[in-house]
């Protein structure tokens, strides 16, 4: 087996102070010998890290000993050689940029669509409703050149925060289908759903853990290529190897 654990998590909720819980992650994952971001914001936490198998698990059982992160979802993926170069805890206005604070995800998600349920809608032609799916990207259009869902739809972003103005531009040609948002991890397509049901378009669904989730559950049906990750792996294969060890 790989030596290196490779987790990634969100999870919006409200953390009042940003602070003092970054340096208590700070000190708590430099400790167990961990490497890569963690980012904090009022709206929540976002992280990927990498480690020792053990010690990487405590710190992870210690972070959700606070009530507030309780049940926070883990992706774990396996890599030979430690992809992150340093630690870095941040707090930040926004654990992922829309910039359009009306969208809070901590009050209320759009409804989450299952690996296996996209699947089989994928398979089918469309959901159990007879509508016509289409996925939709939400992330950068470097990082959907690495790989995307068969026949997806890409708004060529260049960054998350233009995501709103492309749906304006385009929100026509989505109105009385099923959109699937999809991402890497399930953050960004998390605020993006939200933001297309403000949109008034009514039959929208967020992956569930995004891309990562999918090459877990349901493997690489309907997914050409790989899913770019932010660390030395580069990408990911729907294996969940790395491309680059």
């Amino acid at each position: 087996m790989s030596a290196f654990l490779n987790v990634s998590a969100y999870k919006f909720v409200a953390l009042a102070d940003g602070e003092a819980l970054r340096q208590r992650l700070f000190d708590a994952a430099c400790a167990a010998g961990l490497k890569g971001t963690i980012l904090i914001a009022s709206e929540g936490i976002n992280l990927f890290l990498a480690g020792e198998p053990a010690a990487l698990r405590a710190f992870l059982a210690d972070l959700q000993g606070d009530d507030r992160l309780a049940g926070l979802p883990i992706k774990e993926s396996w890599s030979p050689a430690q992809p992150f170069r340093r630690l870095k805890v941040k707090v930040k206005r926004e654990i992922i940029r829309m910039n359009h604070p009306a969208i809070r995800p901590q009050a209320g998600r759009a409804p989450a669509v299952e690996a296996g349920t996209l699947r089989r809608w994928l398979d089918q032609g469309h959901d159990d409703d007879g509508r016509p799916v289409v996925t939709l990207d939400t992330r950068n259009a470097f990082e959907v050149d690495h790989g995307s869902f068969h026949g997806a739809i890409d708004w060529r972003l260049q960054r998350f925060s233009d995501f709103p103005a492309a749906v304006q531009a385009h929100r026509a040609t989505l109105e009385g289908k099923t959109v699937v948002s999809f991402c890497t991890g399930g953050i960004r397509c998390e605020k993006a759903a939200i933001y297309l049901q403000e949109a008034g378009l009514e039959h929208v669904w967020q992956l569930e853990g995004g891309i990562l989730r999918y090459f877990e559950e349901a493997g690489g049906a309907h997914y050409q290529g790989t899913c770019f990750v932010f660390d030395e792996r580069e990408a990911l294969r729907p294996d969940l190897q790395p491309t680059r060890s």
